[in-house]
């Protein structure tokens, strides 16, 4: 397995710059069966810092999520961003800042009287009950509670790149260096489990074994036991299929496909044509290759 260096537009903040000199040594010290000069080390470093720790660093230097228009191509003015995200960990960490008007309060009962309190205009009566209007919450203390807030989240993510992408990107390249096995054209791939992620591995793979001719349909047997042939959608367009299932397919169902593709044991194909089933792994494996038969020759984008 390899690593790929990807030349990035974003500047590195003060939690990048810890990142970038001491991120293998945090997940090491979480992880340490990955050890230092691995290439398992080195992708869970850079996985982290592309699902992590980039987006930290463009909020934090001001890199626009969408980048102003090419000189010349007749736009007027710059793109704006198309959206703001205020889910993020730096929009939670944001909100933990004192509001300007927000103040503390601690309430005792009126009975123990307001001993301490010198002004009578921040103590309130209501229904035997004294508030006192406190200073405004302590900096230090939020600044305690972001820290943790941050800690979590980078372990949430370590956990799942660790224990769950990593495992996982073994098993698409085994899938995707075996894909001939499964069918000539090296267009369909079989994977061994079902659920795992795989778009994002098999994109790398293809980038870095030098694959020219991509990869269409991806078969696996789902939770149920049905055998599901996938489309692989272009690279950042979710719903954009490299090749979809043929259009005749497009919702039609079971016997009536099975009768219109001639191929036996068909359950489904989906309306937009990104995935069909078949109660057998021969049947999917089948509906791929019919697929490819029927696009013939086609410029298939990456």
């Amino acid at each position: 397995m390899t690593t790929t260096t990807t030349t990035r537009c974003t500047k590195l903040s003060a939690s990048g710059l810890v990142y970038r000199h001491y991120g293998r040594d945090v997940i090491r010290a979480h992880y340490p069966q990955l050890t230092y000069g691995s290439t398992e080390l080195d992708w869970v470093y850079v996985r982290m810092y592309d699902e992590f720790m980039e987006a930290i660093d463009a909020i934090d230097t001001g890199v626009e999520p969408v980048p102003p228009p090419p000189t010349g191509s007749g736009s007027i003015g710059i793109v704006g961003p198309l959206y703001r995200d205020v889910t993020g960990l730096s929009s939670r960490v944001s909100r933990l800042n004192p509001r300007w008007n927000e103040v503390e309060e601690t309430a005792r009962d009126a009975h123990a009287g307001a001993a301490g309190v010198d002004d009578l205009d921040d103590i309130d009566d209501i229904d035997g009950t004294v508030v006192v209007r406190a200073a405004p919450p302590d900096p230090n203390a939020r600044f305690e509670i972001a820290c943790r807030m941050c800690g979590d989240d980078f372990l949430d993510v370590l956990t799942k790149v660790v224990e769950g992408d990593l495992p996982a990107r073994s098993i698409v390249e085994d899938a995707v260096r075996g894909r001939t096995d499964v069918d000539a054209s090296g267009e369909i791939m079989r994977l061994s489990s079902w659920g795992l992620p795989w778009k994002s591995e098999l994109y790398e793979l293809e980038y870095e074994l030098g694959i020219t001719v991509p990869i269409k349909y991806v078969l696996y047997e789902d939770q149920a036991g049905m055998w599901r042939v996938q489309c692989v959608s272009v690279r950042g367009k979710s719903f954009e299929n490299r090749l979809g299932l043929p259009e005749e397919w497009r919702g039609v169902r079971d016997e009536d496909l099975s009768k219109m593709a001639g191929i036996d044991g068909c359950t489904f194909c989906h309306a937009s044509g990104f995935i069909g089933g078949n109660v057998s792994y021969e049947g999917a494996l089948e509906m791929a290759r019919a697929s490819l038969r029927a696009a013939g020759k086609v410029k298939v984008e990456f």
